[in-house]
């Protein structure tokens, strides 16, 4: 790997901003340089919230880019927004739930993946952005599974690691249901 620009977008509450911290101490666990730039709108639950994660061999020169190499979408609003953002030949990952109008792009690889309806499904709604973040990895391995559970470690508070286990699993359960449409 030498860089690989990703961008996750959701409605705040999704763990969109968690999912991109966690990718951040990851790349930092294993010697990369890493740029991680949140965004979101004032509501807590229920507004806009997106993330821009750079994980690198060599240095990053900005953390601001137009385009990216992968994209996560979360909900129908930031697939309409941002599908266009990704690179000519990138990959965009959505979960399907609320989704209505699926991508449509044919220059890019695009993976569905049906987290939310999963999360539900083994009673882990908690654990939904881990699922995301495995079948992401399952396509693009940036970083080892090992340094997830590191930066899961580094990123929950420490009253919260008892749930590290059942992180762990959501993700090993996104890198089965994760298929390219």
């Amino acid at each position: 790997m030498k860089t690989e620009e990703i961008f996750i977008a959701g409605f705040g509450g999704q763990g969109v901003l968690s999912m991109g911290k966690i990718l951040a101490y990851s790349g930092l666990m294993e010697g990369k340089d890493v740029s991680w730039m949140p965004s979101y709108g004032p509501e807590q639950r229920g507004g806009t919230a997106n993330v821009t994660v750079i994980l690198s061999d060599n240095r990053i020169s900005s953390p601001i880019l137009n385009s990216y190499d992968t994209a996560i979408i979360l909900n129908q609003q930031s697939l309409t927004k941002f599908e266009k953002s990704v690179n000519p030949g990138g990959i965009l990952i959505y979960d399907s739930y609320g989704i209505t109008t699926p991508p449509t792009r044919k220059d890019i690889l695009v993976y569905r993946i049906d987290a939310m309806d999963k999360s539900i499904e083994i009673n882990a709604t908690k654990a939904f952005n881990m699922i995301i973040l495995g079948g992401y990895l399952k396509i693009r391995p940036i970083v080892s599974l090992e340094s997830v559970l590191l930066g899961l470690k580094k990123s929950l508070p420490e009253r919260h690691h008892h749930l590290i286990p059942m992180n762990e699993a959501a993700i090993k359960v996104g890198m089965d249901i994760i298929y390219q449409v």
